[in-house]
């Protein structure tokens, strides 16, 4: 239990350290990187967490298709990848306020709600079951969110295309 608890505490750092540099990074293509490696952080807690289902889908959806999505759509928009202005501003301090309130709230709602409970996993979510809920109860916002990722994909051609 102590290991699992490492583990916990190594992979939080990894996303967090990850998330920082997502949106610090002056280039696009390292930000889209480093958020493959928070995302792999949150798969590996799924893992410890023995849903073995859900972290896979997390590495294919997430890492291997929206990724791969946003890179797509980076390179195919000519975005530039090294921007000559100063993407930071003297606001950037201020922004310590917003997220300390939030990770403050985020902790409290937490503990105030599952505080001294302990996680028992008697079993790992099966594979029927997620495909029950995905396709039953959230059809629609699947559907959406596909539409979406469609739509911006289309967007992304229509721009980069030379008249």
């Amino acid at each position: 239990m102590v290991a699992q608890n490492i583990a916990f505490g190594i992979l939080a750092a990894i996303m967090v350290v990850g998330a920082l540099r997502v949106v610090s990074t002056n280039n696009i293509v390292h930000a889209a990187l480093w958020l493959v490696t928070v995302l792999a952080g949150g798969a590996g807690q799924f893992l410890l967490l023995g849903q073995e289902f859900v972290a896979w889908v997390q590495v294919i959806v997430y890492i291997g298709a929206v990724i791969v999505l946003f890179l797509f759509a980076i390179m195919l928009t000519h975005a530039p990848m090294h921007p000559t202005g100063k993407l930071n501003n003297d606001m950037r301090l201020w922004s310590v306020v917003p997220a300390v309130l939030l990770a403050a709230t985020l902790a409290w709602v937490l503990i105030a709600e599952w505080g001294n409970d302990k996680i028992h996993l008697l079993r790992p979510v099966r594979t029927a079951e997620v495909g029950t809920v995905v396709f039953r109860a959230y059809l629609v916002p699947f559907e959406v969110v596909g539409v979406l990722l469609l739509g911006a994909l289309i967007g992304a051609v229509v721009l980069a295309r030379k008249d």
